[in-house]
């Protein structure tokens, strides 16, 4: 067979291009009859479309300048498939709660899903029956008329976290990382993490790489998902073998500590933990062996949850620390209606409904830093008609939490760390939004495990503001030496690092630590 010459390979790829363009064109014709204008937004070409607008740092912050340009709704497309960005509470009620059936879905996350094996996590998955019935499970060990049975295991944390940090205290990152770890292993798997170190770290190994390629088009195989056969070999591959390395990680989180508690059932040594509820259940009363499909569903909820609970909390608690040193005022207003309720004691979580500054300075930890700063992308299920605008098929989705978060129609100097703004006369204000509208996703794909990260933020802030003054590090002078609040850049967005300097706030409190003879 004789070779094209490179005027025939002009032609041939005329004829594609031109094929695909007619192919768009008669689709929209089809999809949008009325002949809706898009939603605004940048400036596109012909087949890139606003390839060279696309923000590569911080995304949030980039479209939060757009929407002061084109308005609460943006809608720009690059080679071929739509982004449509929402920047205010209307448009994403509007969106992910009213017209929920049609954007609850996800969009083809090549990278992730294909490469990275991410599949196995519900909150990534396609909507449909087999998210359903991931969602399920999770729901009925997380729900908010549950949760209460692991107060206990995060109260142990909480106290475990003090004493490791009144023992080391330079190492606060560490131990911020495997309280919460502790925590979450103990109640989905039933298991200690001083025996699960590895864990941890294969569990930090695969968020960094969620955190790369959680956004659509991080990654160019996104757009062109026919590079996946390109072999890690060839050159510039270097995306492909770092894919190839967070998979075989991710394997061993998402099987590896199922299977431990499989072996520990069949030992008769296995603690009662979310797992084994889930097993139990598989079996019936012949004690026949469990489908291997229902298996992989409970397999990856509790993964799932490993996964998610333990580094989501994380970031929040670190962003805690970091507001603390910065805002000096509103730790010792904390600090005093804490000791006005406790007394000389720690605290439990029957003492919530009586810290009203408390619960104010958790609302304000949620809406200051958020963790997904812009969410996870939604996608539309069929074209729509919203607001005079059309939006195609297969649009990804985005609601921008940072804009919500930072409105100052709502939150007046929304970059200033300030629990007030949710009291009135004491009280939380119901009349303040909260920032739960978009700190946790939004609509049908709205974190199921917020009520767990809830409780465990509140678990461990109460007992660090109890029992601790966080305060800037000093320079070789004594000087304090002032903290930037910087977050880095990614789907999650963690704290940059920062020193700070944890002191117990006397002898009566490091003697209440001490006491409490716990330790990770």
């Amino acid at each position: 067979m004789p070779f094209l010459s490179i005027a025939d390979l002009l032609i041939l790829t005329g004829i594609v291009l031109g094929t695909w363009l007619i192919h768009g064109y008669i689709q929209e014709r089809r999809e949008n009859p009325n002949k809706l204008p898009l939603p605004p937004g940048p400036k596109g070409y012909p087949i890139i479309g606003s390839f060279f607008s696309l923000p590569t740092y911080k995304a949030w912050l980039e479209y939060d300048k757009w929407f002061k340009i084109y308005g609460d709704m943006i809608y720009f497309r690059v080679f071929g498939k739509g982004f449509l960005i929402l920047g205010s509470l209307e448009r994403v009620s509007d969106i992910f709660d009213r017209r929920s059936s049609n954007y609850s879905d996800r969009p083809r996350m090549v990278m992730l899903n294909e490469m990275m094996g991410w599949d196995y996590t519900f909150c990534l998955q396609k909507y449909g029956a087999w998210w359903r019935r991931h969602r399920r499970h999770f729901h009925d060990h997380f729900h908010p008329n549950v949760v209460n049975r692991y107060h206990g295991i995060q109260i142990d944390s909480a106290r475990a976290f003090a004493r490791n940090l009144l023992e080391s205290p330079e190492k606060v990152r560490y131990h911020i990382r495997y309280a919460f770890a502790d925590s979450i292993l103990k109640a989905i798997y039933g298991m200690d993490v001083r025996e699960n170190e590895s864990y941890i770290g294969h569990a930090e190994t695969t968020l960094a790489g969620l955190a790369a390629a959680g956004h659509p088009g991080s990654f160019l195989v996104d757009m062109f998902p026919v590079m996946k056969i390109i072999p890690e070999w060839f050159p510039g591959a270097e995306w492909k073998r770092k894919a190839n390395t967070w998979r075989y990680i991710n394997s061993i989180v998402a099987n590896s500590l199922w299977d431990c508690v499989k072996d520990q059932m069949n030992a008769g040594t296995a603690k009662t933990c979310i797992a084994t509820a889930m097993l139990e259940d598989l079996l019936d009363d012949n004690r026949r062996e469990v489908t291997e499909e229902e298996e992989t569903v409970r397999r990856s909820t509790c993964a799932n949850g490993f996964i998610g609970g333990s580094d989501t909390t994380v970031s929040s608690v670190s962003s805690f620390f970091m507001a603390m040193a910065i805002y000096p005022d509103v730790q010792k207003k904390a600090q005093a209606e804490l000791d006005w309720v406790l007394g000389s004691r720690l605290p439990e979580f029957n003492d919530r409904p009586s810290l009203p500054y408390i619960n104010a300075l958790l609302k304000e930890s949620e809406r200051w830093q958020p963790v997904l700063p812009l969410g996870i992308a939604h996608m539309s299920s069929n074209a729509d008609e919203y607001n005079g605008y059309y939006i195609p098929k297969g649009t990804y989705v985005l609601g921008n939490a940072w804009s919500l978060l930072h409105d100052p129609d709502f939150y007046k100097d929304p970059l200033i760390f300030n629990p007030d703004r949710f009291l009135k006369n004491g009280e939380l204000d119901p009349s303040v939004r909260d920032p739960t509208v978009a700190s946790f996703g939004f609509g049908r794909r709205i974190c199921p495990g917020r009520f767990f990260a809830d409780a465990a933020l509140f678990s461990t802030v109460t007992h660090v503001l109890t029992l601790f003054d966080v305060r800037p590090s000093l320079d070789e002078n004594g000087k304090e030496i002032g903290i930037k609040p910087d977050m880095t850049d990614g789907l999650l967005s963690y704290p940059e690092a920062f020193e700070c300097r944890i002191i117990p706030r006397s002898e009566e409190t490091k003697r209440l630590i001490q006491n409490s003879g716990l330790m990770i």
